[in-house]
């Protein structure tokens, strides 16, 4: 190799992986290409501890001083604009021109849009670092905050306003909040808490119309109740970062589609983190896109090996966690798979819902409690989920019989 590595994508994806080529040994250029001007850093803060911190800090992935140590170079605030994939070449917003011999895409996800008239300036998404300072500036006592959504950043976001003082309403498309990846009993308990907190959640409410006048934002329910607030947060999901891949020919399917070793159509191009969907071996080959911290630091690491030649299949088990009020929610595998069952009485109200399916195969466990009470649970589940293997349900539910003798047998 002359020309080294090129990763498109400065955040925990291609921070990772930038960093694991050369921890494996690769001593050619490295280039982390970013459109911020910050360092790689890590995006759960960003709607927990950004949002109540005295003063919010980057939680970066690497220091100036280890990039340089290690020969990364970083080139911040440009974006990729075009990938000459027969030259190998990838063109940035400043002009300027990088050579590949493997390149990665590590995009990630944006907010999806409203697509609605009489968004202003006080209707906003969150992503950036810079995203959570403007929004963590009206997070304030007397302040009145609309979220637009039940999902996990939305519900997140509820919970540091609250903590800060703030007046939170959350409205919710769907019947419930968490539909997406999260079992029903658990997310009532989330609703709950927030409920508990002061949060006023809508549920089942269409939005009619959004007027944003500079001072203040009315979001116009389809019923015609009129939500007031000093700031409206638009959670409504993320949607993968594909453009680029897309005009450069790479075939897309719910993001850039990669094959198990997350490599796309182009031999020489892999595409890893939330812009990717990749095939699940042990869901029979489903195709998934995961937009998990976890998910993007172990696909960051897989690529550096694949890129370096290993040929490493995808084997890791998705895994999801969320910190609202002293609740730890956690899910290790895919829980819209297969029939729960529950593991009651963990202690204050922790339980746990195991999914199977019709062969018996533990697909995935769901857990809610006080702080870590279900961690530890979970992690025995996730490696059963990994290995494929069938308990008996009477023993999951079983009180006196513990995970790990399972996971022994």
């Amino acid at each position: 190799m002359t020309k080294g590595m090129v990763i498109i994508g400065a955040g925990e994806c291609g921070g990772r992986a930038a960093l694991a080529l050369r921890e494996l040994g690769f001593n050619r250029p490295v280039t982390l290409v970013g459109d911020e001007p910050h360092l790689p850093y890590e995006r759960p803060p960003l709607s927990k501890d950004a949002m109540i911190a005295d003063a919010p800090l980057i939680k970066a992935i690497a220091s100036e001083a280890v990039l340089a140590e290690r020969s990364i170079r970083h080139v911040h605030s440009v974006q990729a604009v075009a990938i000459d994939r027969a030259g190998h070449v990838v063109r940035l917003s400043d002009g300027s021109v990088l050579t590949y011999d493997k390149l990665l895409l590590a995009t990630g996800s944006v907010p999806r849009k409203l697509a609605m008239p009489g968004l202003g300036g006080r209707c906003v998404y969150l992503r950036t670092f810079n995203d959570a300072l403007a929004i963590r500036a009206h997070l304030s006592a007397g302040n009145r905050v609309a979220i637009i959504g039940g999902g996990f950043i939305g519900l997140e976001l509820a919970a540091a306003a609250r903590r800060l003082g703030a007046a939170v309403t959350v409205i919710e498309a769907q019947p419930r909040i968490l539909m997406r990846g999260v079992p029903a009993e658990i997310a009532e308990i989330i609703h709950q808490a927030h409920e508990a907190e002061g949060v006023k959640i809508l549920c089942g409410e269409g939005i009619a119309a959004i007027a944003d006048n500079g001072a203040e934002v009315h979001v116009v329910l389809a019923g015609g109740h009129d939500i007031v607030a000093d700031l409206a947060v638009i959670g409504i999901g993320a949607v993968p970062v594909t453009g680029l891949a897309a005009e450069a020919g790479l075939t897309i399917d719910n993001g850039i589609a990669v094959d198990a070793e997350l490599r796309t159509s182009d031999r020489d191009i892999f595409a890893a983190g939330d812009c990717c969907s990749f095939p699940l071996a042990i869901y029979g080959g489903r195709r998934v896109r995961l937009e998990a911290w976890r998910n993007a630091q172990e696909q960051g690491a897989l690529a550096a090996r694949n890129m370096l030649g290993a040929g490493e299949s995808h084997a890791a088990v998705p895994w999801f966690w969320s910190d609202q009020y002293g609740l730890t929610l956690q899910i290790a595998g895919l829980s819209d798979e297969g029939r729960s069952i529950a593991r009651r009485d963990l202690g204050d109200g922790a339980f746990i819902l195991f999914h199977l399916a019709e062969d018996g195969r533990l697909v995935a466990a769901s857990g809610i409690g006080p702080g870590n009470a279900v961690a530890r649970d979970i992690r025995l589940a996730e490696m059963l989920i990994a290995k494929q293997a069938k308990p008996a349900p009477e023993a999951l539910v079983s009180q006196t019989v513990k995970l790990k003798s399972l996971l022994a047998a």
